[in-house]
């Protein structure tokens, strides 16, 4: 605002909220104008750099090549430790079954390995098991079963061991070891059908590694408990059929199931015309199969010469399709085969009709009649004719 007392051209500074007295005198004039210069010396400091301004680089390469040196330094690998200092492993030390000995060793016979096996270490091992686990014998067997087979290391044979003794290779335990096994397995009993159906599934799960572990440790225990238990083996036939089913593709498998649920018919005739006929009979036409099912049978006859201990498990519906395959010609067994099942046909024929054919014969008589043709081979003509006259002899 333009001041009253003449000075044209001349401005002053007005605070806000004070108003300008016409009575103000010359020394209200310097002051002010002494004011006016001060907060324009002011105004022009404050629009000065408050700091040195910063020095560009000479080039965008320079900067980029100084980053690049620092995050090369800054990514330089730690100095490496001695080689001779081993990397510390977070995971624990692998269980052994034997403190005696890290890796076992492979003898050229099983006999070698069973004169070999520290029966005092055994024993240690199970003690300790059940020191741990003092209430799940579950764990106890599994221990004894793993520690045999991690020991047995001989080279495994043929999964039927049909070129040896029916109790192979149980029969080459020691007196102390099988006393070791027996009286482990008689502390367990409630476990042993468990037991018995993990030591066929492990046994499957070897097969299945090309390096797999030799399998006689799972086999002793097998047939330790169908010795003593063997309707253990009958309990869950058809599970174990449908299995077999499933890898039909894979004889060895199968043969190695065959032969787990088979040992128990040399110990109960009864089971193993349960298992044969359960198991083996369905898988008769498969070729791969068909050698051992009719192998077994004749082993399993030929041990139980009292064959009323086998009556009453075989009936119509068993006995028939067994019929067919000894006598129809052109059937899926060969004629070497088919002669053998023929030799045992006349024991079979026992075991079905049982301690009292007349009680049983009339059920047997339509399917008799039924195969009686034409055009009825004659081996099978005079079999099946055979079998109404004996039914009408007891009325005669």
């Amino acid at each position: 605002m333009a001041s009253n007392n003449g000075s044209v051209g001349k401005w002053e500074v007005v605070k806000k909220g004070k108003k300008n007295s016409n009575n103000s005198g010359g020394g209200g004039k310097v002051a002010a104008d002494k004011k006016a210069s001060g907060e324009r010396k002011a105004l022009g400091e404050s629009n000065q750099p408050s700091r040195p301004p910063v020095k560009m680089s000479e080039s965008l390469y320079d900067s980029l090549e100084k980053v690049g040196k620092k995050q090369n330094k800054e990514q330089v690998p730690p100095p490496s430790e001695p080689q001779n200092k081993k990397p510390s492993s977070s995971k624990p030390p692998k269980k052994s079954y034997s403190s005696n000995t890290a890796s076992p060793t492979t003898y050229k016979t099983l006999e070698e390995a069973f004169k070999a096996l520290d029966v005092a270490d055994l024993k240690q091992q199970l003690a300790r098991s059940q020191t741990l686990f003092p209430e799940n014998p579950s764990v106890w067997i599994k221990d004894l079963a793993g520690y045999l087979n991690l020991h047995l290391t001989a080279q495994d044979t043929e999964p039927t061991l049909s070129s040896h003794p029916y109790d192979y290779p149980y029969c080459l335990t020691g007196k102390e070891l099988r006393g070791v096994i027996k009286g482990l397995i008689g502390r367990c009993s409630s476990a042993l059908p468990d037991f018995f159906d993990h030591c066929v599934y492990t046994m499957l799960r070897e097969l299945d590694r090309q390096s797999g572990e030799p399998l006689h440790g799972y086999r002793v225990c097998i047939q330790a408990v169908l010795q003593d238990k063997p309707k253990i083996a009958t309990q869950n036939l058809p599970e174990y059929l449908e299995m077999l089913r499933s890898v039909q593709n894979r004889p060895v498998k199968c043969l190695t199931i065959m032969w787990a649920l088979g040992q128990a018919g040399f110990y109960d005739l009864s089971q193993g015309l349960r298992v044969w006929l359960g198991i083996m009979l369905p898988v008769l036409g498969v070729k791969s199969l068909s050698s051992y099912a009719i192998a077994y049978l004749e082993r399993l006859l030929s041990l139980h010469s009292n064959l009323t201990k086998g009556f009453g498990i075989m009936g119509p519906k068993e006995f028939f399709p067994l019929l067919d395959f000894a006598f129809m010609p052109k059937n899926a067994l060969s004629p070497s085969l088919q002669e053998q099942l023929r030799r045992l046909y006349p024991r079979l024929k026992v075991l079905a009709f049982g301690a009292k054919p007349e009680n049983t014969l009339h059920t047997y008589l339509p399917s008799f009649l039924s195969r009686a043709t034409p055009h009825c081979p004659d081996d099978m003509k005079r079999e099946v004719t055979c079998g109404p006259f004996i039914f009408l002899s007891f009325y005669l």
